[in-house]
C-alpha cells in the first residue's frame, strides 16, 4: 500500500510534538504544491504507519 496525500478537516486538539530539523525539512518540501498543510501530512502519515502497524501485528 502506498501513502497518498489527501486533503481533509477534522476536529482537533493541539499538542505539541518536536521533529528533528531534518524531517521538518523532508516535510515541508513533500507538501510544496499539494492541498495539504503540514499538520495534515503529520495526521496522515500516523494513520498510515498505525494501520500498517496493524496489518504487520495480524501476520
Amino acid at each position: 500500500m502506498s501513502f497518498q496525500l489527501r486533503s481533509d478537516r477534522k476536529e482537533t486538539e493541539n499538542k505539541t510534538v518536536r521533529f528533528p530539523v531534518h524531517l521538518l525539512d523532508r516535510i515541508e518540501k513533500a507538501i510544496v504544491g499539494k492541498d495539504v498543510s503540514f499538520s495534515g501530512f503529520v495526521i496522515q502519515a500516523c494513520e498510515f504507519a498505525l494501520e500498517n502497524m496493524e496489518e504487520n501485528e495480524k501476520e
